[in-house]
């Protein structure tokens, strides 16, 4: 069952559930948009069009402040004013939140127990780290979209993670750090895509084991479902989408837990393992890890809030209630199956529990697809458009765009050997670059001078910690797929 998924948490170190790259407008002192037809507003703004209305940015009455702790802003705090002549569907904050927690709560909190399984007790402390340093690099890296101007005050002046890319290596070329973020950027997002696309196909065949098709075959059925996506145009709708995968989400918990807490005198804490073999201690950290990955969403998820003002605080609450969710699911379905536990653990459940999470998973899958999809396909839209503007607008582009990038996910789908190995380790470059290793550095780089002594420092140990955990990924990667390619060599 799920063999694709089974073989990404033995090699995979990193993975993101995902992850979108809108780059839109909101509003500062006005709480409207100017309505324009919404295709003409790209995921990520192009450097001409920023510089041309950056002049017309002005910020919010007063600042903005919070009572708890939890939820505390900068005083001076500032959003972007609304670009003239371009709409954008704003968001709230739940609707941020709710894309957040699609890209936290992917399909991988399946092989927490099993993460527990191999790491013990410590595995329960790297949920609760990892849940702290995914929001603390989320947090760095929208610092590095603003700067102070000469009163003092914080306004936006970048727009996404290209543009802190391109900030931070200006010296070396203008353009050479935002091509890097793009590329790294749209490798990550496609592989996630067609990971859901493998999955679907994978979850079809189990679901429906009496039906004499392959899996393949399931995987373009669950592909001709997808052709909507072709048509999706704003974030506010990506937005909506999400939600609805969440909530199927909380489903597959919910079922689970409640499985679980009807074995309760099965429970013994004397199920938790205190000896850790290294190899798969590393495999567990990492599906711990990056479980909590969404930084690559969080520029444009930020610019699209209608009151960039509660982003932080969205950030932390959805952060908090992952790490209790995630904690409890994991922690109740290894006491209930100890060393019985298997890598995904709805091979645990009873058969008729199993079909019903299978078909929840389905769904989640499907909902799970638009995210990464959309991200990835206006990156290359507004990449193709930022030289000519006469393409800009073109709708036709657009969708050429998006039904090419469709139907790259299923030929990859179909036709790539070993998907779930060369997935592992691309995304031990590409998940932890995003997550840890850029953002830590371009937070030092822009904002060196004004760290505190600590804040350097925890700066530099997420670094080297993002650099273990890629290094430790590629060396896993490597060792399987050399173990899979020497085995058909030597048949």
């Amino acid at each position: 069952y799920l063999s694709s998924i089974k073989n990404i948490f033995k090699v995979l170190l990193t993975s993101v559930d995902t992850k979108t790259q809108q780059k839109s407008l909101t509003s500062g002192k006005a709480n409207f948009c100017l309505d324009t037809d919404e295709e003409h507003v790209n995921f990520a703004k192009s450097d001409e069009l920023n510089r041309a209305h950056s002049e017309n940015r002005e910020g919010p009455d007063g600042p903005l402040k919070f009572e708890l702790d939890i939820c505390h802003q900068d005083p001076e705090y500032k959003s972007p004013a609304p670009l003239p002549h371009a709409q954008a569907k704003l968001i709230t904050s739940w609707e941020a939140g709710w894309n957040v927690t699609n890209a936290i709560q992917g399909i991988f909190v399946l092989g927490l127990p099993y993460a527990l399984l191999h790491s013990g007790y410590s595995g329960l402390l790297f949920i609760v780290l990892a849940a702290a340093l995914c929001c603390y690099t989320g947090k760095i890296l929208i610092a590095c979209l603003y700067e102070e101007n000469e009163d003092g005050q914080l306004i936006r002046v970048r727009d996404t993670y290209e543009d802190i890319a391109n900030a931070c290596c200006k010296k070396l070329s203008p353009s050479v750090g935002g091509v890097v973020v793009n590329v790294t950027q749209v490798v990550e997002l496609i592989m996630t895509c067609i990971l859901y696309l493998v999955a679907s196909g994978n979850l079809l065949s189990h679901s429906f084991p009496y039906v004499s098709v392959t899996e393949k075959t399931w995987s373009v059925i669950a592909f001709v479902t997808l052709l909507p996506c072709i048509f999706i145009r704003t974030l506010k709708i990506v937005s909506k989408l999400s939600q609805l995968c969440s909530l199927v989400h909380f489903v597959i918990i919910f079922v689970v837990i409640t499985y679980c807490l009807t074995q309760m005198d099965q429970w013994s804490w004397a199920k938790f393992r205190m000896s850790l073999e290294f190899e798969d201690f590393l495999v567990s950290v990492g599906v711990i890890i990056f479980s909590y990955t969404s930084q690559i969403f969080l520029p444009t998820l930020e610019g699209n809030m209608k009151n960039p003002g509660e982003f932080r605080c969205m950030l932390n609450w959805t952060h908090f209630l992952a790490c209790i969710l995630k904690t409890t699911f994991a922690l109740t379905a290894f006491l209930t199956w100890g060393e019985k536990t298997k890598e995904v653990i709805t091979d645990n459940l009873p058969s008729f529990l199993e079909t019903l999470v299978n078909l929840c998973l389905l769904t989640k899958a499907l909902l799970s697809y638009p995210l990464p999809f959309f991200a990835a396909t206006e990156i290359v839209y507004s990449c193709i458009s930022k030289d000519n503007h006469s393409n800009y607008r073109s709708p036709l582009l657009a969708l050429t765009v998006r039904g090419s990038f469709l139907l790259l996910t299923l030929l990859m789908a179909m036709f790539t050997p070993h998907f779930a190995l060369l997935m592992g380790l691309s995304g031990s470059v590409t998940g932890a670059a995003m997550t840890f290793l850029l953002p830590s550095l371009f937070h030092l780089k822009l904002k060196w001078k004004k760290l505190s002594f600590l804040e350097k420092c925890a700066d530099i140990s997420v670094f080297i910690l993002g650099f273990l955990c890629s290094l430790a990924g590629i060396v896993c990667s490597i060792k399987g797929l050399l173990e899979v390619f020497g085995g058909v060599t030597n048949q």
